[in-house]
């Protein structure tokens, strides 16, 4: 069973930084072969993807957060990384992790909250 655990979410003033973790663990699981994603969920919108790193590097970002946010990972680790600057309170939402992968394989994190606020 693969599981993976988000954490470093927490409260920030409006223009700080976090960095928010994912470690993938499981029997079989090789991160090198997954896509990686951050998706977020604020309080009655849809879930968004915030970012995504493939298998071979390459990023893309959402709009709203180009510029400001990083995605990285470290597949020695089976750890995915989002850094996280000049927050706004609109980036305020539960962050969640996704690994996406062979034969539609889909595994989500429990998610991590982020509160921008003063």
């Amino acid at each position: 069973q693969v599981q993976l655990v988000e954490s470093g979410g927490g409260l920030v003033q409006p223009g700080g930084s976090l960095r928010l973790s994912c470690a993938a663990s499981g029997i079989t699981f090789s991160m090198y072969m997954y896509a990686m994603a951050w998706h977020r969920q604020a309080p009655g919108k849809q879930r968004e993807l915030v970012a995504v790193i493939r298998s071979g590097g390459t990023t893309n970002y959402a709009d709203s957060v180009k510029g400001r946010f990083t995605i990285s990972r470290d597949n020695a680790k089976n750890t995915v990384y989002l850094q996280m600057n000049s927050l706004k309170p609109e980036d305020t939402a539960v962050y969640y992790c996704n690994a996406a992968g062979p034969y539609s394989s889909n595994y989500w994190g429990q998610g991590t909250q982020v509160t921008v606020s003063s």
